[in-house]
């Protein structure tokens, strides 16, 4: 498969006028992208710190605080996209009392900063709260949905697109402890699972965009998302986890990974994202929430490597057609796992990856360009899709490059 990124571009005609309406004819404009339409994502959980203080609500230190900052800035400089947390035992370990304030000014934060937002999960039979396992079956499903409703509907406008459901090949068979999602996935099945909980989150926001996520890419979960499309489930991405904490899979196996989803004809996205840059977990560990360790440390050379190998999934990946999201799961080290997965060091410092996808992403994907209007203010653009500014002088609009109109008519104030 061939890294070319034409289908990322569009090209558009610019009639550039002033307000009274005249043409800003034989000029030079300079034209600058500033966000990608394609979503290069990370995980913003620690937005939910920064702004909403600590998990009893209480405020973080002006130490703490800055480190946050820190962190958030440098992610975000990079990436266009955040997930923000959804876990039920987190968001709503006392029932009725969810986590609302912290996780929204969360949301208004990334908001207020042109970050494109997804929420994550809506239902998982991991990280579910003790006190749902004391309801029947039919009581959880609609404590379950209720929950769907509730949040989708309150966060409308903020986050409009979410992890559904998570990991639903293994849902019914799980048995490390039993849990109350569990229960009800082995009685209704998986598929009918997944109608239970679309179904709540379409009608909650008929316009929001809904993923079915996994890990387990094998052809279990293609015959799951064959069985939910034929069966009319409203699911409008394919989900894609790829944790890599054994070591880099390798372009081969992204390419066949690739293969084997587009037929489905949906958006792809890969929401998970990691490669470690220290020591690569061993090959006998089945389940990567074995793998227990009190430190994990970055290396010199695993950085190296990380950054060379994370740039050739990001070409793979963004060179196909199917592909809408990349999200690096982790944005610092000692997150998941304590795994040096992050794009910047625990610390906070830079790391090669970091340094290696912005070269990519704000360099070579990236479109800026001087240009002249000939006499009628008219000037040709050709870049990567995305939202721009214009500018002449001290005059200065945004525009948005999205492939649906040969002329734009730009207004420069």
């Amino acid at each position: 498969m061939s890294k070319n990124y034409e289908h990322r571009k569009s090209r558009v005609v610019l009639k550039v006028i002033r307000a009274d309406g005249t043409p800003v004819g034989g000029k030079g404009v300079k034209v600058e992208q500033v966000r990608h339409e394609f979503l290069f994502g990370c995980g913003g959980f620690d937005a939910v710190e920064l702004v909403g203080g600590d998990i009893d609500g209480k405020s973080i230190s002006a130490e703490r605080k800055a480190f946050l900052q820190d962190r958030v800035d440098k992610i975000f400089a990079l990436n266009n996209y955040a997930t923000l947390p959804f876990y039920l035992a987190r968001y709503e370990s006392v029932e009725g009392e969810p986590d609302q304030n912290r996780v929204m000014a969360a949301a208004k934060y990334f908001e207020e900063r042109g970050v494109f937002l997804k929420g994550h999960p809506l239902c998982w039979h991991t990280a579910w709260p003790v006190w749902l396992m004391k309801y029947s079956n039919n009581e959880i499903l609609k404590k379950v949905i209720e929950r769907i409703e509730r949040d989708v509907i309150a966060y409308k406008g903020l986050i409009d697109s979410w992890d559904v459901i998570n990991e639903v090949v293994i849902m019914p068979i799980f048995d490390k402890y039993d849990n109350a999602i569990t229960r009800v996935c082995k009685e209704i099945g998986r598929v009918g699972m997944v109608r239970e909980v679309f179904e709540a989150a379409v009608n909650a926001n008929p316009h929001g965009t809904f993923l079915l996520n996994d890990f387990d890419l094998s052809t279990k979960y293609e015959i799951l998302i064959d069985g939910c499309l034929q069966a009319d489930i409203p699911i409008d991405v394919i989900g894609l986890q790829t944790h890599q904490h054994q070591g880099y899979k390798g372009a081969e196996w992204f390419y066949e990974v690739l293969e084997r989803y587009e037929h489905f004809g949906l958006p792809l996205h890969f929401t998970e994202n990691t490669l470690v840059s220290g020591d690569i977990m061993p090959d006998h560990i089945v389940d990567l929430n074995d793998w227990q360790v009190d430190e994990w440390p970055t290396t010199p050379s695993g950085e190296e490597r990380q950054a060379r190998e994370m740039v050739e999934i990001y070409e793979i990946l963004f060179a196909h057609p199917s592909v809408e999201a990349i999200t690096n799961w982790d944005p610092a080290d000692g997150k998941w796992l304590k795994a040096p997965s992050g794009l910047l060091r625990a610390d906070n410092s830079i790391k090669p990856v970091y340094e290696a996808l912005m070269e990519k992403i704000k360099g070579d994907w990236w479109t800026k360009e001087s240009l002249n209007t000939d006499e009628n203010g008219e000037v040709t653009l050709s870049g990567f899709r995305g939202d721009y500014v214009i500018s002449c002088k001290d005059k200065s609009q945004m525009f948005n490059l999205d492939g649906k109109n040969e002329k734009l008519t730009i207004v420069l104030e």
